[in-house]
């Protein structure tokens, strides 16, 4: 069968994975390549105000928040941060916006992934525009990992065709204005991760992990034997492992 435009890409983003690490940020070092990743980003998009407290803020170190820099060759090319929102824990960038429509997925009992702080370095954006799939990979897999049932996109209104093309994202909240310490206009939409993450697997398989990078990623040292300085993601394997038990039928 001749490949499709999508297998064609998704192959293409692969090759990139082969290529990239993760790195959990938790240290002064760290962070601060984090912030000037922040800086330059907010900077061209005029997104928050480039005050400290927004390049790095108090919910980076909360203990529901992990905080990655994407690393391309061995150079940082990107930064994400994702929460875990849980009734009991209900800190979030999205709920300091939108509070109203958080707590009534929470209220409901649902629990989420909110990534945000998507933060990439315009210079290398403009050579490798498929950064955003690479980072946002991160989402996809703490949506597995921690089993929620909505991943949420608070994004500019020009971006939300993305989220409902890719992951089929939801409007939550039309756009909107004069959001919080924010720039731009803000509109919020939530993915069904449950329901999509079949398709989206085998639509794009590089979103795709294995349950031993997931753990990587997002346990705590305490659970861990040990503390892995860099993560090499494991899509390729879990395309493998799709294709051998669909062959076996």
């Amino acid at each position: 069968m001749k490949p499709t435009e999508t297998d064609r890409f998704s192959e293409k983003l692969l090759r990139l994975l082969d290529r990239v690490e993760y790195r959990r940020v938790e240290s002064g070092e760290d962070m601060e390549e984090v912030a000037r990743i922040r800086f330059k980003a907010y900077r061209m998009a005029d997104i928050l105000p480039l005050s400290g407290s927004t390049l790095i803020d108090d919910i980076d170190f909360d203990s529901h928040a992990y905080v990655f820099g994407i690393y391309y060759e061995e150079r940082l090319i990107s930064t994400i941060r994702v929460h875990h929102v849980t009734p009991q824990h209900r800190i979030s960038s999205s709920g300091s916006v939108f509070g109203e429509e958080i707590d009534s997925f929470l209220d409901a009992g649902m629990s989420l992934i909110d990534p945000v702080r998507l933060a990439a370095d315009p210079e290398v954006l403009r050579e490798m525009p498929a950064i955003p799939y690479l980072t946002l990979r991160v989402a996809t897999m703490a949506s597995e990992h921690f089993d929620v049932d909505r991943c949420l996109s608070l994004v500019k209104p020009q971006h939300a065709a993305f989220y409902k093309r890719v992951f089929d994202a939801d409007t939550v909240v039309t756009p909107q204005s004069n959001c919080g310490n924010y720039n731009i206009d803000l509109t919020l939409l939530a993915a069904r991760v449950r329901d999509i993450r079949p398709w989206l697997y085998k639509r794009f398989p590089f979103f795709n992990s294995e349950g031993f990078e997931r753990r990587m990623m997002f346990e705590s040292a305490e659970t861990m034997p040990f503390t892995p300085l860099t993560i090499r993601p494991t899509a390729r394997l879990a395309l493998s492992a799709h294709a051998r038990n669909s062959a076996r039928g």
